[in-house]
């Protein structure tokens, strides 16, 4: 009896302590977001994800009343950057700005025998906010005017010519490796950290052809120095009128490469509705409209459970493509 009594003396202790800290916990939730919060863009600055989510930061900021800091991650095609918001504290002060390339990396990495930085599952989705077919494009002296003199000078070169990337399975990788199956072609295949990096390497000529969305190349096409040769899209591409479809040329290929937005699974839901309330005001803000409307993007918005519903389906077409393309060394 003593020690059923000692016992439940310590449960009532217990369960007193544990509802103590309740007011606290909803009063942290309840004023969040009390200091900065860290949007990670898992590329170096110049790609989509930093032309994306810059100025989404600075609209979400002002409607969270808090900083939201942009911090460049790059490395290992995204994945060191995606692997840091997983694991970080699910507390709403880190944030990821992610390219659709986080739904091919842990595949690949299974494929490669791999132990991944980071699973899906660790990441929850606020909001897409963009949603661009990847265009391929060249330097404007390059011999080829349309993709079907593309693909004949590469068939009858095979490994003569190169394309950059922004990493292994990335989102300028697979569309290339998608294009190169299905017209059967070869091409080598040159990895950078991310699509600037890449996109000098094209300017300066030390690879032939880049596929990335329109926001990375839309000033470099208007200036004259690189040329759209197709894009990965449904339909024509306002910000490059006359550009043709993969289909329109003859290979029936789509590719997306989104843009949205992460934290890490577990973030209490009290900060995950404040943070998607933010996103989508963001979304209507006329600065971040014009700001990616002069990119070369546009705001193809979906609110967390549409998204994770579009997530879940592009997950699974990627594995599929990811499985075509095997293993890379």
């Amino acid at each position: 009896m003593h020690k059923f009594a000692a016992r439940l003396g310590f449960l009532s202790a217990a369960g007193a302590a544990l509802i103590a800290t309740l007011p606290a916990t909803v009063a942290a939730q309840d004023s969040w977001p009390a200091k900065p919060i860290t949007m990670v863009v898992p590329f170096p600055p110049g790609g989509v994800a930093d032309t994306v989510g810059r100025p989404v930061a600075q609209a979400m900021a002002r409607e969270l009343k808090q900083s939201v800091v942009v911090e460049n991650k790059a490395g290992a095609g995204g994945a060191i950057g995606m692997a840091a918001v997983a694991k970080a504290p699910p507390d709403g002060y880190t944030v990821l700005m992610s390219l659709a390339s986080m739904t091919t990396i842990p595949e690949a990495d299974k494929i490669n025998g791999k132990t991944s930085l980071f699973q899906l599952s660790q990441l929850k989705p606020i909001a897409r906010f963009t949603a661009d077919p990847v265009v391929l494009v060249v330097r404007s002296e390059a011999p080829w005017k349309n993709l079907q003199e593309f693909v004949a000078d590469m068939k009858g070169k095979p490994g003569k010519y190169s394309f950059a990337s922004s990493g292994n399975y990335g989102t300028m990788h697979v569309p290339m490796e998608m294009l190169k199956s299905r017209a059967d072609f070869r091409m080598l295949h040159v990895p950078y950290t991310g699509a600037g990096p890449a996109l000098i390497a094209l300017l300066s000529g030390q690879v032939d052809a880049v596929a990335t969305g329109p926001a990375s190349v839309l000033q470099q096409i208007k200036s004259g120095k690189l040329k759209a040769l197709a894009h990965w899209g449904e339909g024509p591409l306002a910000s490059l009128p006359g550009v043709p479809t993969l289909k329109q040329a003859g290979y029936p290929l789509e590719y997306a490469q989104w843009a949205g937005l992460f934290v890490p699974a577990g973030t209490p839901d009290a900060v995950v509705e404040k943070l998607r309330a933010a996103a989508h005001r963001a979304a209507d803000d006329p600065a971040v409209n014009a700001a990616i409307n002069g990119s070369g993007s546009s705001i193809m918005y979906m609110d967390a459970p549409e998204f994770q519903t579009y997530l879940n389906a592009d997950a699974r077409k990627m594995a599929d493509v990811v499985q075509k393309i095997g293993k890379v060394e």
